[in-house]
């Protein structure tokens, strides 16, 4: 009994957390747009990126709560795999093991930038930065974002199928799923027509997509949680 009280606290408190952590994350990230690649106009860095120095730290402080928001969302899994019910935990499991990648993949790009790429450029050490800034639109920071954010995709499509059918468990069933195929469908289209050109157009639409629907669960899970 009480750890199904404090599954429930933990779910509807980190829904909330998601929630808040997503919004403040996508409104840094918004209002500092990469000055690279397919989407950028004016003043773009280009190879070897050894003058990205000028954008430091501006362009990083949203990996601050990005790092915060993986975490979280670990936690809001677990507590979403605890309160399933025994016939659909496989359901969750799954999913929860595709988040932790997930999470784990995100951490440690976002860290590498913060404490390599950022004293790296600070002291001079520009040999192999091109490979790891976040500038470069086809780099291992977009790369693994996009692995990232694959991952996430089938968590939310396994998700989906631990829901009920009444009117808000059928709400979030949708919008997870809806997600998760929509970020599969968008990574086969994107890679077909781009090919090797993709860049972080990918990225760019998985990761709004994604912040969106955290948005928007996050808010109706507290909601789960509190009812349950």
């Amino acid at each position: 009994m009480i750890m199904e009280q404090n599954t429930k606290r933990f779910g509807f408190i980190f829904s909330l957390l998601t929630v808040l952590l997503t919004i403040i994350t996508f409104g840094i990230a918004i209002v500092t747009p990469p000055l690279s690649g397919p989407f950028c106009q004016v003043d773009c860095f280009a190879y070897p990126y050894t003058e990205i120095i000028s954008r430091f730290p501006r362009d990083y402080f949203w990996m601050y709560p990005a790092m915060a928001l993986s975490i979280v969302t670990m936690i809001l899994f677990i507590c979403l795999h605890l309160e399933a019910s025994k016939e659909k935990k496989v359901f969750s499991l799954t999913a929860l093991i595709f988040v932790i990648i997930s999470s784990s993949v995100l951490l440690m790009n976002y860290f590498v930038q913060i404490s390599v790429v950022q004293p790296s450029l600070l002291l001079g050490e520009t040999d192999g930065i091109s490979l790891l800034t976040q500038f470069n639109p086809h780099g291992l920071f977009i790369i693994f974002e996009e692995l990232a954010y694959i991952l996430l995709a089938l968590a939310f499509i396994f998700t989906g199928s631990v829901f009920g059918s009444n009117r808000l468990e059928k709400a979030l069933r949708i919008v997870f799923q809806f997600n998760g195929i929509f970020v599969l469908l968008s990574f086969i289209g994107i890679s077909v027509y781009y090919g090797l050109q993709r860049e972080y157009r990918f990225e760019v639409l998985s990761i709004s997509i994604t912040w969106l629907t955290l948005i928007i669960n996050g808010s109706l899970l507290s909601k789960y949680f509190k009812k349950s």
